[in-house]
C-alpha cells in the first residue's frame, strides 16, 4: 500500500463520542451526531481518537462506535478508527474490530506515556501492520505521546506495507515541512494548517488535508479545502480565518486547550450548534460557566449563535 492505495483528502475531524450525564454511551446522539457530519460535508470522521475519549472507552465500546459510524455513513465520509493502545497486542485488537466494521482505516499514536525508543516504535508499528491487513495512518503527537516522530523515523514507518497517511501534530514547524518534504509522495500528509502558510503549502509544496478536532464550525472546514482544489484562494483565506479564530482562542501552540479541555470545549461547542455531543466523561471534568461563555463568545462572533 501506499498513498494512492486510498483517496484520503481534506477534513477528516476526531470527533466526540457522546456520553449521558451517568456516564454511559449514548447511541442515539451518536447516531444523530453522525447524520449531521455528513450533511456538512466533511470529507471523513475519525471515530474513538482523542477527541473522542478512547483513553476511557472499552474494547466493546470503541468496536459499536465503529460498527455504527460503517453503517450510518460509511457510504458518504471516509471513517477511520482510532486504535491508540499502551500494547501492539491491544491495538491489534481495535485494528481487526475497525477491519470487521468495514472501516477504511484507522489511525494509531505510538503507545501513549510509555516514551518508547526509535526502535520499540518501529517494532510497534511493524507488529500491527503485520498483523491486520488495513490502512493506517502514522499519528504524531509529542503533547499526548512524550514522543516526536522527525522526518528519519516517519520516512522508516512509511516503508511499513500497510503504512498510507501521516497525521502529523508536531509543535515543530520546521520539522513540520521536513516530514512534508520527504514523505509527500510515498503517503498521504495531514496537519496542514487553514492560514496563508498551509495555503502555500498546499498549492506550492503537497499535503492532502487537515485531520482537526470537532468540526464545530461544519462545512466551513472541509469547504477549505474545497476552495483550494477550485483554486479559490480568496474563499479560502475567508474560512481559514474563521477556522484559526477557534484554533488562537480555544487551543495552544501544542494544540492543548487554553481552558477546561478541548473534548469538552468540543461537545459545548456542539451542543449550542444544536447537535447532540452529550458529556465527557470522567475523568474529565465539564466545563465550568465562565469556561462556557468563552465558547459562546467565540461561536458568538463567528456569526453562529444569535
Amino acid at each position: 500500500m501506499d498513498r494512492d492505495s486510498v483517496d484520503w483528502y481534506g477534513y477528516l475531524p476526531a470527533v466526540t463520542t457522546p456520553f449521558t450525564g451517568s456516564g454511559e454511551l449514548d447511541p442515539a446522539a451518536w447516531r444523530t451526531q453522525l447524520d449531521w457530519f455528513a450533511a456538512e460535508r466533511l470529507h471523513g470522521i475519525i471515530v474513538a481518537g482523542t477527541t473522542g475519549e478512547w483513553f476511557s472507552l472499552t474494547e466493546h465500546e470503541r468496536a459499536e462506535l465503529f460498527t455504527t459510524a460503517a453503517d450510518r455513513v460509511g457510504d458518504r465520509l471516509t471513517v477511520l478508527g482510532g486504535c491508540n493502545a499502551y500494547t501492539a497486542a491491544e491495538a491489534i485488537r481495535h485494528a481487526r474490530a475497525a477491519q470487521a466494521a468495514g472501516l477504511d482505516g484507522i489511525l494509531l499514536t505510538p503507545p501513549p506515556y510509555v516514551v518508547p525508543t526509535r526502535a520499540e516504535i518501529l517494532t510497534f508499528y511493524r507488529t500491527v501492520a503485520e498483523a491486520v491487513d488495513i490502512p493506517l495512518c502514522v499519528y504524531n503527537w509529542p503533547r499526548g505521546t512524550g514522543v516526536d516522530l522527525d522526518a528519519d523515523l516517519l520516512r522508516d514507518l512509511a516503508e511499513l506495507d500497510t503504512v498510507v497517511a501521516v497525521k502529523n501534530s508536531t509543535p515543530d514547524f520546521g520539522g513540520f515541512v521536513r516530514s512534508l518534504v520527504a514523505l509527500r509522495h510515498r503517503v498521504r500528509y495531514f496537519g496542514i494548517p487553514t492560514n496563508e502558510v498551509g495555503i502555500e503549502l498546499m498549492t506550492k509544496v503537497g499535503g492532502d488535508g487537515l485531520m482537526g478536532a470537532g468540526a464545530v464550525l461544519g462545512a466551513d472546514h472541509p469547504d477549505f479545502f474545497r476552495a483550494l482544489q477550485a483554486g479559490d484562494l480568496d474563499r479560502a483565506r475567508t474560512l481559514g480565518a474563521r477556522d484559526r479564530v477557534i484554533m488562537e482562542e480555544w487551543f495552544g501552540p501544542d494544540y492543548g486547550a487554553r481552558f477546561g479541555n478541548a473534548q469538552a470545549i468540543m461537545k459545548y461547542a456542539l451542543t449550542l450548534r444544536g447537535v447532540p455531543a452529550g458529556q465527557v466523561r470522567a475523568p474529565l471534568l465539564p466545563l465550568t460557566d465562565a469556561e462556557q461563555q468563552r465558547v459562546r463568545g467565540t461561536l458568538t462572533r463567528l456569526g453562529l449563535l444569535s
